[in-house]
Protein backbone atom coordinates (compact mmCIF):
# COMPACT_ATOMS: atom_id res chain seq x y z
CA UNK A 1 0.00 0.00 0.00
CA UNK A 2 1.38 3.38 -0.96
CA UNK A 3 1.90 5.99 1.72
CA UNK A 4 1.82 9.74 1.34
CA UNK A 5 4.73 11.48 3.11
CA UNK A 6 2.87 14.78 3.40
CA UNK A 7 -0.10 13.23 5.24
CA UNK A 8 0.48 12.01 8.79
CA UNK A 9 -1.32 8.92 10.04
CA UNK A 10 -1.74 7.55 13.53
CA UNK A 11 -0.25 4.09 13.05
CA UNK A 12 0.81 3.35 16.63
CA UNK A 13 -1.53 0.95 18.42
CA UNK A 14 -3.79 2.74 20.88
CA UNK A 15 -3.68 1.92 24.58
CA UNK A 16 -6.81 0.91 26.43
CA UNK A 17 -8.52 3.45 28.62
CA UNK A 18 -10.48 2.94 31.82
CA UNK A 19 -14.21 2.99 31.12
CA UNK A 20 -14.80 5.52 33.88
CA UNK A 21 -12.35 7.90 32.21
CA UNK A 22 -13.86 7.15 28.79
CA UNK A 23 -17.31 8.02 30.10
CA UNK A 24 -16.03 11.23 31.68
CA UNK A 25 -14.33 12.37 28.50
CA UNK A 26 -17.39 11.50 26.43
CA UNK A 27 -19.48 13.61 28.79
CA UNK A 28 -17.07 16.52 28.32
CA UNK A 29 -17.40 16.29 24.53
CA UNK A 30 -21.20 16.16 24.78
CA UNK A 31 -21.25 19.20 27.08
CA UNK A 32 -19.02 21.15 24.70
CA UNK A 33 -21.13 20.37 21.64
CA UNK A 34 -24.34 21.23 23.49
CA UNK A 35 -23.03 24.75 24.08
CA UNK A 36 -23.51 25.20 20.34
CA UNK A 37 -26.41 22.82 19.61
CA UNK A 38 -29.36 23.75 21.81
CA UNK A 39 -31.97 21.21 22.90
CA UNK A 40 -30.68 18.26 20.86
CA UNK A 41 -29.15 15.98 23.48
CA UNK A 42 -30.17 12.68 21.85
CA UNK A 43 -28.74 13.72 18.48
CA UNK A 44 -25.44 14.81 20.06
CA UNK A 45 -25.10 11.55 21.99
CA UNK A 46 -25.86 9.48 18.89
CA UNK A 47 -23.29 11.45 16.87
CA UNK A 48 -20.60 10.77 19.50
CA UNK A 49 -21.68 7.11 19.68
CA UNK A 50 -21.07 6.71 15.96
CA UNK A 51 -17.71 8.47 16.23
CA UNK A 52 -16.48 6.20 19.04
CA UNK A 53 -17.75 3.12 17.17
CA UNK A 54 -15.62 4.17 14.17
CA UNK A 55 -18.66 4.56 11.93
CA UNK A 56 -19.93 7.25 9.60
CA UNK A 57 -22.88 9.52 10.34
CA UNK A 58 -25.62 10.80 8.02
CA UNK A 59 -27.62 13.82 9.21
CA UNK A 60 -30.79 14.32 7.19
CA UNK A 61 -33.26 17.17 7.54
CA UNK A 62 -34.56 20.36 5.98
CA UNK A 63 -32.21 23.36 5.61
CA UNK A 64 -31.49 25.59 8.57
CA UNK A 65 -31.99 23.21 11.51
CA UNK A 66 -28.30 22.82 12.44
CA UNK A 67 -27.09 19.78 10.49
CA UNK A 68 -23.76 21.31 9.45
CA UNK A 69 -23.41 23.07 12.82
CA UNK A 70 -23.61 19.72 14.62
CA UNK A 71 -20.95 18.24 12.33
CA UNK A 72 -18.65 21.26 12.77
CA UNK A 73 -19.17 21.36 16.54
CA UNK A 74 -18.33 17.69 16.96
CA UNK A 75 -15.21 18.11 14.83
CA UNK A 76 -14.09 21.19 16.73
CA UNK A 77 -14.56 19.54 20.14
CA UNK A 78 -11.83 17.08 19.12
CA UNK A 79 -8.34 18.20 18.15
CA UNK A 80 -8.24 16.37 14.83
CA UNK A 81 -7.70 17.38 11.22
CA UNK A 82 -10.97 18.39 9.57
CA UNK A 83 -11.90 19.00 5.95
CA UNK A 84 -15.19 20.08 4.49
CA UNK A 85 -16.57 19.19 1.06
CA UNK A 86 -19.47 21.22 -0.29
CA UNK A 87 -21.22 18.78 -2.60
CA UNK A 88 -22.57 20.42 -5.75
CA UNK A 89 -23.72 19.04 -9.12
CA UNK A 90 -20.39 20.01 -10.76
CA UNK A 91 -18.18 18.43 -8.09
CA UNK A 92 -15.84 15.79 -9.58
CA UNK A 93 -14.73 12.51 -7.98
CA UNK A 94 -11.10 13.72 -8.16
CA UNK A 95 -12.06 16.72 -6.02
CA UNK A 96 -12.96 14.24 -3.29
CA UNK A 97 -10.26 11.57 -3.53
CA UNK A 98 -7.34 13.40 -5.17
CA UNK A 99 -5.63 13.37 -8.54
CA UNK A 100 -2.27 12.50 -10.11
CA UNK A 101 -0.47 15.57 -11.46
CA UNK A 102 2.53 15.51 -13.79
CA UNK A 103 5.58 17.18 -12.24
CA UNK A 104 7.61 18.88 -14.96
CA UNK A 105 10.75 19.01 -12.81
CA UNK A 106 10.86 15.32 -11.85
CA UNK A 107 9.13 14.13 -15.06
CA UNK A 108 6.89 11.93 -12.91
CA UNK A 109 3.28 11.91 -11.81
CA UNK A 110 2.67 12.93 -8.21
CA UNK A 111 -0.48 12.26 -6.23
CA UNK A 112 -2.19 15.32 -4.79
CA UNK A 113 -4.46 14.22 -1.90
CA UNK A 114 -8.10 15.24 -2.03
CA UNK A 115 -10.38 16.43 0.73
CA UNK A 116 -10.89 12.94 2.18
CA UNK A 117 -7.39 12.96 3.64
CA UNK A 118 -8.43 14.17 7.08
CA UNK A 119 -9.62 12.61 10.34
CA UNK A 120 -13.13 14.02 10.09
CA UNK A 121 -14.58 14.77 6.66
CA UNK A 122 -17.72 16.91 6.66
CA UNK A 123 -19.71 16.23 3.51
CA UNK A 124 -22.18 19.10 3.28
CA UNK A 125 -25.39 18.38 1.31
CA UNK A 126 -23.97 15.13 -0.02
CA UNK A 127 -27.07 14.34 -2.08
CA UNK A 128 -26.68 17.45 -4.24
CA UNK A 129 -23.74 15.87 -6.09
CA UNK A 130 -24.12 13.44 -8.96
CA UNK A 131 -24.23 9.70 -8.21
CA UNK A 132 -20.77 9.34 -9.81
CA UNK A 133 -19.26 11.78 -7.32
CA UNK A 134 -21.15 10.27 -4.41
CA UNK A 135 -19.73 6.86 -5.29
CA UNK A 136 -16.20 8.24 -4.92
CA UNK A 137 -16.69 7.83 -1.17
CA UNK A 138 -17.55 4.12 -1.27
CA UNK A 139 -14.00 2.79 -1.04
CA UNK A 140 -13.00 5.52 1.41
CA UNK A 141 -15.79 4.77 3.84
CA UNK A 142 -15.49 0.99 3.83
CA UNK A 143 -11.77 0.30 3.36
CA UNK A 144 -10.25 3.56 4.63
CA UNK A 145 -8.16 3.92 1.48
CA UNK A 146 -8.19 5.60 -1.93
CA UNK A 147 -7.25 3.97 -5.25
CA UNK A 148 -6.20 6.43 -7.96
CA UNK A 149 -4.34 5.67 -11.24
CA UNK A 150 -3.13 2.27 -10.07
CA UNK A 151 -1.93 3.50 -6.66
CA UNK A 152 -3.54 2.84 -3.29
CA UNK A 153 -3.27 5.45 -0.56
CA UNK A 154 -4.15 4.82 3.06
CA UNK A 155 -6.36 7.35 4.79
CA UNK A 156 -5.70 8.87 8.18
CA UNK A 157 -6.79 7.13 11.36
CA UNK A 158 -9.32 7.73 12.70
CA UNK A 159 -11.32 8.47 9.57
CA UNK A 160 -14.94 9.52 9.96
CA UNK A 161 -17.38 10.92 7.40
CA UNK A 162 -20.11 13.15 8.83
CA UNK A 163 -22.45 13.93 5.94
CA UNK A 164 -25.54 16.10 5.76
CA UNK A 165 -28.33 15.81 3.25
CA UNK A 166 -31.67 17.42 2.48
CA UNK A 167 -34.85 15.35 2.05
CA UNK A 168 -35.09 13.83 -1.41
CA UNK A 169 -38.29 15.79 -2.10
CA UNK A 170 -36.34 19.07 -2.16
CA UNK A 171 -35.07 20.77 -5.33
CA UNK A 172 -31.70 19.73 -6.76
CA UNK A 173 -31.20 16.51 -4.76
CA UNK A 174 -30.21 13.00 -5.87
CA UNK A 175 -31.05 9.84 -3.97
CA UNK A 176 -28.04 8.23 -2.29
CA UNK A 177 -27.28 4.76 -3.71
CA UNK A 178 -28.20 1.83 -1.48
CA UNK A 179 -24.52 0.83 -1.26
CA UNK A 180 -23.58 4.23 0.13
CA UNK A 181 -26.46 4.42 2.60
CA UNK A 182 -25.37 1.04 3.92
CA UNK A 183 -21.91 2.44 4.69
CA UNK A 184 -23.32 5.03 7.08
CA UNK A 185 -23.52 3.52 10.53
CA UNK A 186 -26.45 5.72 11.56
CA UNK A 187 -28.78 8.37 10.26
CA UNK A 188 -30.30 11.02 12.48
CA UNK A 189 -32.70 13.91 11.93
CA UNK A 190 -32.26 17.21 13.76
CA UNK A 191 -35.88 18.36 13.85
CA UNK A 192 -36.99 21.85 14.80
CA UNK A 193 -35.98 23.10 18.27
CA UNK A 194 -38.64 23.62 20.92
CA UNK A 195 -39.80 27.17 21.59
CA UNK A 196 -37.60 27.59 24.67
CA UNK A 197 -34.41 26.46 22.93
CA UNK A 198 -35.15 28.62 19.90
CA UNK A 199 -35.75 31.68 22.09
CA UNK A 200 -32.55 31.02 24.04
CA UNK A 201 -30.64 30.70 20.76
CA UNK A 202 -31.87 34.11 19.63
CA UNK A 203 -30.61 35.73 22.81
CA UNK A 204 -27.28 33.90 22.99
CA UNK A 205 -26.21 34.52 19.40
CA UNK A 206 -26.91 38.20 19.03
CA UNK A 207 -23.28 39.20 19.53
CA UNK A 208 -21.23 35.97 19.56
CA UNK A 209 -20.94 32.73 17.61
CA UNK A 210 -20.63 29.90 20.19
CA UNK A 211 -18.77 27.75 17.64
CA UNK A 212 -15.86 30.20 17.65
CA UNK A 213 -15.48 29.85 21.42
CA UNK A 214 -15.53 26.04 21.34
CA UNK A 215 -12.22 24.54 22.46
CA UNK A 216 -11.03 20.95 21.82
CA UNK A 217 -11.70 18.57 24.68
CA UNK A 218 -9.70 15.55 23.48
CA UNK A 219 -6.91 14.93 20.96
CA UNK A 220 -6.25 12.14 18.44
CA UNK A 221 -4.31 9.78 20.78
CA UNK A 222 -7.05 10.09 23.40
CA UNK A 223 -9.75 9.47 20.78
CA UNK A 224 -7.93 6.35 19.60
CA UNK A 225 -7.71 5.11 23.19
CA UNK A 226 -11.44 5.67 23.60
CA UNK A 227 -12.14 3.75 20.38
CA UNK A 228 -9.97 0.90 21.64
CA UNK A 229 -11.89 0.90 24.90
CA UNK A 230 -15.19 0.64 23.01
CA UNK A 231 -13.95 -2.44 21.12
CA UNK A 232 -13.43 -4.28 24.41
CA UNK A 233 -16.92 -3.66 25.79
CA UNK A 234 -18.54 -7.07 26.28
CA UNK A 235 -21.51 -8.11 24.16
CA UNK A 236 -22.96 -11.41 25.38
CA UNK A 237 -24.05 -14.16 22.99
CA UNK A 238 -27.65 -13.42 23.97
CA UNK A 239 -27.32 -9.74 23.00
CA UNK A 240 -25.67 -10.67 19.70
CA UNK A 241 -28.46 -13.17 19.04
CA UNK A 242 -30.97 -10.38 19.70
CA UNK A 243 -29.27 -8.09 17.18
CA UNK A 244 -29.25 -10.86 14.58
CA UNK A 245 -32.94 -11.62 15.22
CA UNK A 246 -33.88 -7.96 14.61
CA UNK A 247 -31.81 -7.80 11.42
CA UNK A 248 -33.30 -11.04 10.10
CA UNK A 249 -36.79 -9.82 10.91
CA UNK A 250 -36.27 -6.83 8.60
CA UNK A 251 -35.47 -9.23 5.76
CA UNK A 252 -38.68 -11.19 6.33
CA UNK A 253 -41.09 -8.33 7.05
CA UNK A 254 -43.98 -7.98 4.59
CA UNK A 255 -43.52 -4.19 4.38
CA UNK A 256 -39.80 -4.33 3.46
CA UNK A 257 -38.34 -5.43 0.13
CA UNK A 258 -34.67 -4.83 1.06
CA UNK A 259 -33.75 -5.72 4.62
CA UNK A 260 -30.73 -4.99 6.77
CA UNK A 261 -27.38 -6.30 5.54
CA UNK A 262 -24.88 -8.29 7.65
CA UNK A 263 -22.86 -5.05 7.76
CA UNK A 264 -25.85 -3.44 9.46
CA UNK A 265 -25.91 -6.15 12.13
CA UNK A 266 -22.20 -5.71 12.78
CA UNK A 267 -22.53 -1.94 13.05
CA UNK A 268 -25.57 -2.21 15.33
CA UNK A 269 -23.52 -4.20 17.85
CA UNK A 270 -20.54 -1.84 17.51
CA UNK A 271 -22.73 1.18 18.11
CA UNK A 272 -24.32 -0.56 21.11
CA UNK A 273 -20.85 -1.09 22.58
CA UNK A 274 -20.10 2.61 22.18
CA UNK A 275 -23.40 3.56 23.83
CA UNK A 276 -22.61 1.28 26.76
CA UNK A 277 -19.10 2.75 27.09
CA UNK A 278 -20.44 6.32 27.12
CA UNK A 279 -22.72 5.25 29.98
CA UNK A 280 -19.70 3.78 31.80
CA UNK A 281 -20.79 0.15 31.42
CA UNK A 282 -18.49 -2.75 30.54
CA UNK A 283 -21.29 -4.71 28.86
CA UNK A 284 -24.05 -4.17 26.31
CA UNK A 285 -27.70 -4.35 27.31
CA UNK A 286 -30.65 -5.17 25.04
CA UNK A 287 -31.76 -1.59 25.77
CA UNK A 288 -28.70 -0.37 23.84
CA UNK A 289 -29.79 -2.39 20.82
CA UNK A 290 -33.35 -1.06 21.14
CA UNK A 291 -32.23 2.58 21.36
CA UNK A 292 -30.02 2.33 18.27
CA UNK A 293 -32.12 0.08 16.04
CA UNK A 294 -33.94 2.92 14.25
CA UNK A 295 -30.93 5.21 13.58
CA UNK A 296 -28.73 2.27 12.54
CA UNK A 297 -31.20 0.22 10.49
CA UNK A 298 -34.00 2.39 9.09
CA UNK A 299 -32.02 4.27 6.42
CA UNK A 300 -30.75 1.00 4.92
CA UNK A 301 -34.18 -0.47 4.26
CA UNK A 302 -36.42 -0.18 1.20
CA UNK A 303 -40.20 -0.40 1.72
CA UNK A 304 -42.58 -2.31 -0.50
CA UNK A 305 -45.00 -0.55 -2.82
CA UNK A 306 -47.83 -1.41 -0.46
CA UNK A 307 -46.03 0.24 2.44
CA UNK A 308 -45.24 3.29 0.32
CA UNK A 309 -48.93 3.64 -0.41
CA UNK A 310 -49.46 4.26 3.29
CA UNK A 311 -46.63 6.81 3.52
CA UNK A 312 -49.01 9.76 3.73
CA UNK A 313 -50.11 8.38 7.09
CA UNK A 314 -46.61 8.53 8.60
CA UNK A 315 -43.70 10.95 8.37
CA UNK A 316 -41.22 8.19 9.28
CA UNK A 317 -42.50 4.99 7.69
CA UNK A 318 -39.29 2.97 7.97
CA UNK A 319 -38.64 4.16 11.51
CA UNK A 320 -42.07 2.94 12.55
CA UNK A 321 -41.50 -0.41 10.84
CA UNK A 322 -38.19 -0.91 12.69
CA UNK A 323 -39.82 0.13 15.97
CA UNK A 324 -42.55 -2.44 15.42
CA UNK A 325 -39.97 -5.13 14.67
CA UNK A 326 -38.01 -4.29 17.84
CA UNK A 327 -41.17 -4.39 19.96
CA UNK A 328 -42.19 -7.81 18.59
CA UNK A 329 -38.75 -9.45 18.68
CA UNK A 330 -38.26 -11.41 21.91
CA UNK A 331 -35.16 -10.70 23.93
CA UNK A 332 -33.11 -13.93 24.27
CA UNK A 333 -32.41 -14.96 27.83
CA UNK A 334 -28.80 -15.34 28.95
CA UNK A 335 -27.59 -18.90 29.40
Amino acid sequence: MTSIPSVSTADAPAERIELSELSRLAGSVIDSVERVIDGKHDQVVTALTVLLAEGHLLIEDVPGVGKTMLARSLAKAIAVSVSRIQFTPDLLPSDVTGVSVFNQASRQFEFKPGAVFANIVIGDEINRASPKTQSALLECMEERQVSVDGGTYELMRPFIVVATQNPIEMEGTYALPEAQRDRFMARIAMGYPDAGSELEMLGARDTVNPLEALEPVIDVPTLLEMMEGVRHVFASPAVKQYAVAIARATREDADIRLGASPRATLQLVRAAKARAAIAGREFVLPDDIDALAVPVLAHRLLPTSRALGRQHESADLLGEIVTRIVETTPVPSAR
